[in-house]
C-alpha cells in the first residue's frame, strides 16, 4: 500500500482506536484500514511478538501511527489491564472471542463459563471501561464481534455455548445506543458468516467452503471493509448486522 493512500480519507485523524485482538484475523484488517483513516492505533494481541510487530510495521509502511502490546486474556482482569494500555482510545473494537465446538450434552461448565467470560463478559466490561472517556469526549465508535448466525434468537447444534455468549452483545449494543446516543456515542455488532483466517486448519477451511454459499468463504478483508463502513456512518447505531451472505448453519 502507498502512504499516499491516507490522504484519500481522514475522518478519524487525531482520534486514537484500540484494537482487541488487532494482530491477527479481522482484527489485523481492520487495524490497518483504521490506520487509513487517520487513526492512531493501539493495537493488542495475545501472545505472538512476530504477528504484533508484523501489524505494527503494516501500519506504519502506509504513514500510519501504531503501538502495540501483548497480553494473553485469561480471565476478566484482562480487561482493566487492557484499558489502562489505552485510556485516551474514542473507537474500541473488540475482535477476540473463544470459540469451542461441542453438542449441548457434552458441554461442561468450564466451556460454559470460559464462553461467556471471553465472548460476552470481557467485552461488556471494555465498553464500560471506555464509555467515560467517550461521554467525556462527547464521541465514541464502538464495534463487536459476534458469530455467524447470532443476529437474533437461534438454535444450534454444536455451538449453543459460544453462540448464546455472542448473541448477548446485541443487548450491549442496543443499551449503548438507547443510553448514549444523544452524546454522540455509537456501538454495533457485526457477526461474519463462515470467514477463512489464518487461525484455521485445513479441515476447518474445507468445512468453510462447504457450507459457504457458492461454496466460497468470506476473507477478513471483507468483513473489514464493512465493519469500517459501519464505524464511518454515524447513522447506525445499535444494529446486530449479519455479514454473511445469507448463511444458514
Amino acid at each position: 500500500m502507498e502512504k499516499n493512500k491516507l490522504s484519500l480519507n481522514m475522518c478519524f485523524s487525531n482520534k486514537k482506536a484500540l484494537v482487541v485482538g488487532g494482530t491477527g484475523g479481522i482484527g489485523r484488517e481492520i487495524s490497518i484500514g483504521l490506520a487509513e483513516l487517520g487513526a492512531e492505533l493501539i493495537i493488542h494481541g495475545g501472545s505472538s511478538k512476530e504477528k504484533l510487530e508484523s501489524v505494527v510495521n503494516a501500519v506504519k509502511t502506509i504513514g500510519g501511527k501504531a503501538q502495540g502490546f501483548l497480553l494473553p486474556i485469561k480471565d476478566h482482569t484482562a480487561a482493566k489491564e487492557i484499558h489502562n494500555r489505552a485510556q485516551d482510545a474514542f473507537i474500541l473494537i473488540c475482535a477476540y472471542g473463544p470459540f469451542i465446538r461441542n453438542s449441548l450434552d457434552k458441554t461442561d461448565a468450564e466451556s460454559w463459563h470460559n464462553m461467556a467470560m471471553g465472548n460476552l463478559v470481557f467485552p461488556g466490561i471494555m465498553v464500560s471501561l471506555a464509555l467515560p472517556a467517550m461521554l467525556r469526549e462527547k464521541w465514541g465508535r464502538i464495534l463487536l464481534f459476534g458469530g455467524t448466525n447470532t443476529d437474533t434468537t437461534r438454535g444450534f447444534f454444536s455451538t449453543t455455548a459460544y453462540s448464546a455468549a455472542k448473541a448477548g452483545l446485541g443487548v450491549i449494543a442496543k443499551s449503548v445506543a438507547r443510553s448514549y446516543s444523544g452524546h454522540g456515542i455509537n456501538c454495533n455488532v457485526v457477526c461474519p458468516g463462515l470467514t477463512d483466517t489464518e487461525y484455521l486448519n485445513e479441515h476447518e477451511i474445507c468445512y468453510n467452503s462447504e457450507k459457504s454459499p457458492l461454496g466460497k468463504a468470506l476473507s477478513t478483508k471483507e468483513i473489514a471493509a464493512v465493519s469500517l463502513d459501519i464505524l464511518q456512518n454515524p447513522n447506525i447505531n445499535g444494529a446486530i448486522i449479519p455479514v454473511d451472505k445469507g448463511i444458514y448453519i
